[in-house]
């Protein structure tokens, strides 16, 4: 599913597409989406939305 709307996963996917290509961009970014919530339930943390969480 396509998101419209503008988040930093897709700007960075984006900027990911002009400098390595399309298909290695979509891969790299189904990749982060897989390995963030796998690390959460390896870890037993909880979701936190937005930057000020990763910091």
């Amino acid at each position: 599913m396509r998101s419209i709307a503008w988040s930093s996963l897709k700007a960075w996917g984006v900027k990911l597409m002009k400098t390595k290509g399309r298909r290695r961009a979509i891969v790299a970014v189904a990749h982060k989406v897989a390995v963030v919530p796998h690390r959460m339930w390896t870890d037993g943390t909880e979701f936190r939305f937005g930057s000020e969480a990763a910091a």
